[in-house]
């Protein structure tokens, strides 16, 4: 006979699989929006989900990020027009929030009446991910479906692996936006510093020289510093207004 060790220790085991299989699922879905992909995870491996979004909080400010169906997107907007739901309060508590009767719900009266009239959304599953990312953002998987009490035990746990995988999504599209934003002032900086060195080259100036001419033509032409010096790279001219000089008269 098995003892209750042996049995927590196969549940145990067969979680682990179970999440081990949910990421690698997702990793084949991640050739597009890996946060797209998590919502759609959530709505694929979740029997009774139907649609499924992602919520951003940043600079205090909630918005859906990724999402499997507008209507998913319109439920999140009624949350962040009364300021209360079961993902708002996720992301702040950090907590996991499973209501199951939305339109006689007590801790949120009137995004339940709303979403439970407008859109017939009766249930939920509101996570927070992990927090992953190192700049200020965090985000939460919001799951939605018409029916009453849709999801069980089963469910919120499944629900939490794909929140947990999703966290590692959510940082990939930080790391991504950063290595981009990386890879433009690289070559912003290559371009400014070949401007740079055609105006020291034609016009013997300094290096800080060349850099404030470089700024005063950005300036008075009213265009970015880098597309004024991909035009003294390519041409050798700095667009600069001409100096009138004053005539001098005679006594």
């Amino acid at each position: 006979m098995a003892s209750d060790d042996d049995t927590t220790t196969d549940d145990l085991g067969r979680v682990a699989e179970r999440f081990r299989d949910i990421g690698d699922h997702l990793r084949k879905m991640t050739h597009r929006d890996p946060l797209e992909a998590v919502a759609r995870m959530a709505v694929e491996l979740i029997d009774r989900a139907e649609w499924a979004s992602i919520t951003r909080l940043a600079d205090g400010e909630f918005t859906t990020v990724a999402l499997t169906d507008d209507m998913a997107c319109e439920a999140d907007a009624i949350q962040y027009s009364v300021g209360s739901g079961p993902c708002l309060d996720a992301i702040i508590d950090d907590a996991v929030y499973r209501p199951s009767d939305l339109s006689h719900c007590e801790k949120w009266p009137e995004f339940g009446r709303r979403v439970s009239r407008e859109l017939g959304v009766e249930s939920m599953l509101s996570y927070r991910l992990l927090k992953e990312t190192d700049d200020e953002s965090i985000h939460g998987l919001n799951i939605y479906s018409r029916g009453r009490a849709a999801f069980d035990d089963d469910d919120v746990l499944v629900g939490l692996m794909i929140a947990t995988h999703g966290a590692l999504a959510a940082q990939s599209v930080v790391d991504a936006r950063k290595i981009d934003n990386l890879q433009q002032a690289l070559v912003s900086n290559r371009e400014i510093g070949t401007a740079m060195g055609v105006l020291m080259t034609r016009h013997h100036v300094t290096r800080d020289q060349a850099f404030d001419l470089l700024r005063m033509a950005s300036q008075n032409s009213n265009r970015k510093l880098r597309d004024v010096a991909l035009d003294v790279a390519e041409t050798g001219e700095l667009p600069l207004p001409a100096v009138r000089r004053g005539e001098r008269r005679e006594a």
